[in-house]
């Protein structure tokens, strides 16, 4: 993993709705556009567009943290706990 993939993750987890994305991608995996944004919404968090999701799960996807597959015409979003792992190892583990 070279700095910039480190740093794509850090940022990634920086905001507090790409973590709760990041929670229900764990506690659920495989989730639609749609499923994202009615979960949050469920929960009783503020609602956000579409939009603005969308653009949560291109950060999380450019950090490579999301898998992401087709159904039909549905992208599906799961969680890749991988690269995470990788950059806890590599950077903060040393510092715990």
């Amino acid at each position: 993993m070279d700095a910039e993939q480190l740093d794509r993750i850090f940022k990634a987890l920086a905001d507090p709705t790409r973590r709760r994305i990041i929670d229900r991608l764990r506690e659920q995996p495989a989730q639609s556009l749609f499923q994202i944004c009615a979960g949050s919404v469920a929960e009783g968090e503020k609602a956000l567009s579409r939009q603005a999701i969308s653009q949560h799960l291109d950060m999380l996807e450019n950090a490579e943290l999301l898998q992401v597959s087709w159904s039909a015409q549905t992208k599906i979003h799961s969680l890749d706990l991988k690269p995470l792992r990788e950059a806890a190892d590599i950077w903060l583990n040393k510092h715990l």
